[in-house]
């Protein structure tokens, strides 16, 4: 889709978006067995058996959940904006699922409500920290409504709004995005600031200094410093709270599973069409 790519380059270079599709491809270089079982727990944990599914992963990014998905006996459609996005995807499938036609990988904005009307209907739409970086979160968040099939799942996780600390974080992110200067700014302030507060949890939780670090993968199969990275970046940026999305969806769905963030993360919701 030439046109989607060319106007995420501008956004890019606007300062307006972050890279993520960049980032995942350096955190494809660590991703072994065990982040993916980790990463097909999460899916079982909130979904149970998802096999002989049709599971569409809204924003692939790495292409980890979809991979975990397909693992998992679903049959997987992934669509991503960011073209690096899409090129990680495209290379998990390749590595694990050469020419397998129950994996489809395209690139594909959930903004553009007439090509995701093309793509039909699914018994479980999966977006996972994605919507909210679109820069038109609730339009998102109605569009992908259009993929889920009659008392299909709709399993989203967005950042929980915190008032002037989401407008902070905003703000980091803006300059973040602008340029060199931006980046070695926020990331030489930031940076040491999560290496102290993760050692001092690793001390608390774990009685050791490296504990947060070396559990840290269990958190779905990510990595921290990836994670870091695409927190500093990730912009757009917006946010909701539980309620704000349980009454967008509460005429069409029901709420199934919640798990509700403490502070800053990430809101988790499994609706079910009613």
């Amino acid at each position: 889709m030439e046109n989607t790519s060319t106007a995420f380059e501008s956004e890019v270079e606007q300062g307006e978006r972050f890279e993520f599709g960049k980032n995942w491809k350096n955190f494809l270089a660590h991703l072994n067995d065990n982040r993916i079982a980790e990463a097909e727990k999460s899916l079982t944990g909130f979904l149970g058996d998802i096999s002989n599914k049709t599971f569409v992963d809204v924003g692939s990014g790495s292409g980890l959940f979809s991979l975990a998905a397909r693992n998992l006996g679903a049959r997987v459609f992934s669509l991503d904006y960011d073209p690096s996005s899409v090129y990680c995807t495209k290379k998990l499938k390749e590595k694990f699922y050469m020419d397998d036609p129950n994996w489809k990988v395209e690139q594909g904005s959930v903004l553009d409500a007439d090509y995701i009307k093309t793509l039909g209907k699914f018994d479980i739409v999966y977006s996972w920290g994605v919507l909210h970086h679109t820069g038109k979160m609730w339009e998102a968040l109605k569009n992908v409504e259009m993929l889920v099939a009659e008392r299909g799942i709709l399993y989203i996780a967005i950042y929980n709004k915190q008032g002037w600390k989401s407008k902070y974080w905003t703000a980091v992110k803006k300059i973040y995005n602008k340029g060199f200067l931006g980046k070695a700014l926020i990331s030489s302030i930031h940076i040491p600031y999560f290496f102290v507060r993760a050692v001092i949890t690793g001390i608390k939780e774990f009685k050791n200094p490296t504990g947060y670090f070396s559990s840290y993968k269990k958190n779905r199969g990510m990595s921290v410093w990836h994670d870091w990275i695409d927190w500093l970046g990730g912009y757009p940026f917006e946010t909701a709270s539980p309620k704000e999305i349980e009454d967008l969806y509460s005429k069409n769905y029901t709420l199934m599973k919640a798990k509700i963030a403490d502070g800053l993360g990430c809101s988790e919701f499994v609706f079910k069409r009613t």
